[in-house]
């Protein structure tokens, strides 16, 4: 098993690929096997995933949109930010980012700002005082074998073409003085929406598949 710091200092070099994606297979072959306690989850954003690892601030998981994405949709929108610096790697397809500034507009704001409270499988969005507009600054696409990071506080969203399967190992570390937030209507209100967790067959299921992708490169 691969420690958060081995992933960190794999995909910071970035000359043994081959490495990540064994890690991977061996990882997804334990939670198809049921070796593995977890269980997958159906993310509002559209991606599956599988939460691997947690250990103190330091988190690690495995994304994978499928070619029919999850039913699930976002309350809010797909604009968000982090409480926590994110490393990925592209293991399968490709990722498109799109990094967004958020101005402050209260006089003909566009989105407010949600902040996310999370409490188990349970997501509190919670509207904050912030009325903003929101434009696309940078349009970066990765493909299978490159890596990106992303900041602590900064806007994006993270979506792949249509019909087009994607995977990535994701390294998140909370950053002090962060949380989650959202953009969402202005005239929103202040709710709950808990989170679509797998069962263990699905679970595994997912898990073969993906294996697939990622034995594809």
């Amino acid at each position: 098993m691969m420690s958060y710091a081995d992933l960190e200092r794999e995909i910071d070099r970035g000359t043994r690929p081959e490495l990540l994606r064994d890690w991977m297979l061996g990882v997804l072959d334990d939670v198809a096997e049921g070796q593995r306690p977890l269980l997958a989850v159906r993310h509002p954003l559209g991606f599956i995933c599988l939460p691997v690892s947690r250990t103190g601030a330091d988190g690690i998981c495995v994304h994978a949109w499928p070619a029919e994405p999850p039913t699930v949709q976002p309350t809010t929108s797909t604009m968000h930010s982090h409480s926590w610096d994110l490393l990925s790697h592209v293991l399968h397809g490709r990722v498109r980012n799109e990094l967004i500034e958020v101005t402050e507009a209260s006089a003909e704001p566009a989105w407010r700002v949600y902040e996310v409270h999370s409490r188990g499988d349970v997501d509190e969005m919670a509207g904050t005082d912030r009325l903003v507009t929101a434009t696309t600054v940078t349009v970066e696409t990765y493909c299978a074998g490159s890596s990106y990071a992303l900041r602590a506080g900064g806007f994006h969203t993270s979506e792949v073409d249509p019909g087009q399967p994607a995977v990535t190992v994701v390294l998140g570390r909370a950053a002090p003085g962060f949380c989650d937030l959202s953009l969402g209507a202005v005239g929103g209100h202040r709710h709950r929406i808990r989170r679509d967790r797998c069962d263990v067959a699905e679970t595994a299921r997912m898990a073969r598949q993906i294996a697939r992708l990622v034995a594809r490169g």
